[in-house]
C-alpha cells in the first residue's frame, strides 16, 4: 500500500510537548498521527470529545468529592498542613 504525506502548520511549542509526550510513551509523531486518524474512522468522528472547559480527571474527581463524603484530613489553618509534611 502507498503512503500519502499529510503536513499541517502548529505552534513550535506545541509541536516540541507533543514530541516529548509521544516520545515517553514510544510513540513518533508521525505514529501518533496515524492512531489519531484511525481512531477517528473507527469511532466516526473526533476519538474525544471537544470541551471549552477543561473537565478534570477521575482522581481529580474523587479527591473533591473526598472531603464531602466525610473523608479527608480536615485542618484549622492554612499552615496546619505544611507542618505535617515531616511526619
Amino acid at each position: 500500500m502507498t503512503s500519502v504525506t499529510v503536513q499541517s502548520r502548529v505552534n513550535p511549542k506545541l509541536k516540541m510537548q507533543a514530541e516529548a509526550l509521544f516520545a515517553a510513551i514510544g510513540l513518533s509523531t508521525a505514529d501518533a498521527i496515524r492512531i489519531f486518524l484511525q481512531q477517528a474512522v473507527n469511532e466516526g468522528g473526533l476519538p474525544f470529545r471537544p470541551t471549552l472547559v477543561k473537565q478534570p480527571n477521575t482522581q481529580t474527581l474523587v479527591t473533591i468529592e473526598e472531603p464531602e463524603e466525610g473523608g479527608g484530613k480536615r485542618y484549622s489553618n492554612a499552615q496546619e498542613p505544611g507542618d505535617n509534611l515531616g511526619s
